[in-house]
């Protein structure tokens, strides 16, 4: 039935690069990275309709502002039961924080599920309104993002300074 819904998009300017946006009537789909592993061309059977997604863009614009920490949008990610589980979870690692795989894994009751967990976040259809990019490895270092390490670590340093109050650097005054 997911296969004869209308499907809409637009794409925004970003600080990590251009955005695709895609929409049902049921809510926000997937967003596209213009750059990354996971890049996905507008389809021919989408039809661009900026007005059903200016909801998502404007959260989105305010996101990157740093004037807005939760998303409050329609979603209607696609995937298994289990994908589903870990994308949701997402949502719940709060603005500004990170958690490991093996956390997640925990949160979703699948302790052992690393590896799953970890392919489940890197399937995330809705990067940045469902957070994978908050999941780091458990020493602490970052892991693969489909919109490659550089946007990770941007959208990562953009939460800190925003959840720490640090809007300009901590050395902005020292220059």
């Amino acid at each position: 039935m997911s296969g004869t819904h209308a499907l809409w998009y637009d794409e925004m300017p970003s600080p990590v690069g251009m955005l695709r946006l895609v929409a049902d009537e049921m809510g926000l789909r997937e967003i596209w990275f213009e750059r990354g592993s996971h890049r996905k061309a507008a389809q021919p059977h989408w039809l661009r309709a900026p007005e059903s997604l200016a909801a998502a863009r404007r959260q989105l614009e305010e996101y990157f502002a740093g004037t807005r920490q939760q998303f409050d949008l329609a979603l209607h990610p696609q995937g298994t039961p289990f994908q589903l589980a870990v994308w949701w979870e997402l949502a719940r690692i709060p603005y500004g924080g990170t958690i490991s795989y093996g956390e997640l894994a925990r949160r979703i009751g699948q302790p052992l599920a690393m590896r799953a967990v970890g392919a489940a976040n890197g399937r995330n259809p809705l990067p940045i309104v469902l957070p994978c990019h908050r999941v780091i490895g458990a020493d602490g270092s970052l892991t693969g993002f489909g919109g490659g390490l550089p946007t990770k670590r941007y959208l990562l340093s953009l939460e800190d300074r925003i959840a720490h109050g640090d809007l300009f650097g901590a050395n902005a005054l020292a220059k």
